[in-house]
């Protein structure tokens, strides 16, 4: 069996074996930075598969608040549950095809900040 350390040293090694050397970048080079985008030939273009995992820091109210809409929610469905992943997920599908909701999102943000 081997330790947490051990595997992080050895995904390191995987990928440090995998990811090509680069050149040395001439003064009169562009900065890499800059081309966000390469270009290679004859490959794929891959494609990000797996979720991608977002986080949110709630005040301590809004955490209860959320907590209990989520309990009555599923009471209403007839669920054992409704998580906070499937809220968020599903309020992210809203904002993003509503532009009513949209709209509504950026002044509540814009309010925030003022």
């Amino acid at each position: 069996m081997t330790t947490a350390a051990e595997k992080i040293k050895a995904n390191a090694e995987r990928l440090r074996q995998k990811t090509p050397a680069k050149p040395a970048a001439s003064e009169g080079a562009a900065p890499a930075a800059l081309d966000a985008t390469p270009v290679v030939a004859n490959q794929p273009i891959v494609v990000r598969q797996k979720n991608v995992r977002r986080t949110v820091d709630l005040s301590p109210a809004a955490h209860r608040n959320l907590d209990n809409w989520q309990r009555d929610a599923a009471d209403r469905l007839g669920l054992a549950r409704v998580t906070g992943q499937e809220v968020l997920a599903a309020l992210v599908d809203r904002l993003l095809t509503d532009t009513q909701l949209t709209e509504e999102i950026m002044h509540a943000v814009a309010g925030h900040r003022a």
